[in-house]
């Protein structure tokens, strides 16, 4: 995926200025910034949810700038949110289910008559949600409700339910937000297996130690610009992240608080 000149405003703030930076297929590139950098309106223009004001978002040689999420997700765009989105009125494995709604859609007529393609698709698809489960590390959970699931559980089978979609891209908005540190690690561990497995993944996240320790490339964002791109490494020792962060002139000791948060 490649992000072109790409800015967004509302009305006379510039939320996102002019970012550009390209994700390498198979890796992990995080967008990372200080509160109000316009990390989440990025990841929203990126799928769909906004349309910019200007500049192109490319899918491989696809321009896929503005494209509604369900285009977005059928041409293998995934996403989570920073707030739960689960139905607690149904169970994990259903939620998980609901993932994979543009693979299998047989119609009102084969689903009034339990035609037997239907009921085939049915149990290809529990199998399909039980494997993501299992991938996300909340198999345990496919017989519960997911209003009985643990803040953390809830976290992971949204996780789930974008892999059911089958994406080439997933995009997570602070998927560690609220976690405890233990919950955190598991989550960058997940994140860094899918990246093993072949999924390019682009995170946004405030847990520093997290996010330097999955990445393989990190943008930083201050007042919706790009300040600085590279490896964890070559960003944490950045002049203009570490004054970003901490809101003074980069001094010494400064330096050696921000790179002690992402060691």
């Amino acid at each position: 995926m490649e992000v072109q000149s790409l800015t967004k405003s509302f009305g006379g703030l510039k939320a996102v200025q002019d970012v550009s930076f390209a994700v390498r297929q198979g890796s992990v590139h995080s967008l990372i910034g200080p509160n109000g950098a316009g990390k989440t309106t990025l990841i929203n223009l990126i799928t769909g949810m906004y349309t910019p004001t200007s500049g192109r978002v490319m899918l491989g040689s696809r321009d896929i700038t503005g494209s509604a999420p369900q285009k977005l997700a059928a041409l293998g765009v995934a996403r989570t949110f920073q707030n739960l989105q689960v139905c607690m009125n149904m169970s994990a494995l259903a939620n998980v289910m609901v993932g994979a709604h543009l693979r299998h859609n047989s119609g009102l007529i084969a689903g009034l008559l339990s035609l037997p393609k239907l009921r085939r698709d049915d149990q290809a698809c529990r199998a399909q949600a039980l494997e993501a489960m299992s991938l996300a590390g909340v198999a345990e959970h496919a017989g519960a409700e997911a209003g009985q699931m643990s803040y953390g559980a809830l976290k992971r089978l949204e996780i789930a339910r974008a892999l059911m979609t089958r994406p080439s891209l997933l995009l997570m908005d602070e998927p560690a937000a609220g976690l405890n540190p233990t919950e955190t690690a598991g989550v960058g561990r997940l994140i860094r297996q899918l990246a093993r497995d072949g999924l390019t993944v682009v995170l946004v996240e405030h847990d520093m130690q997290m996010v330097m320790s999955v990445s393989d490339t990190v943008t930083v964002l201050d007042h919706g610009r790009k300040i600085a791109e590279g490896s964890p490494a070559e960003v944490s020792s950045n002049s203009d992240v570490i004054a970003a962060y901490l809101g003074a002139e980069p001094q010494e000791p400064a330096a050696a608080r921000l790179q002690k948060e992402v060691a």
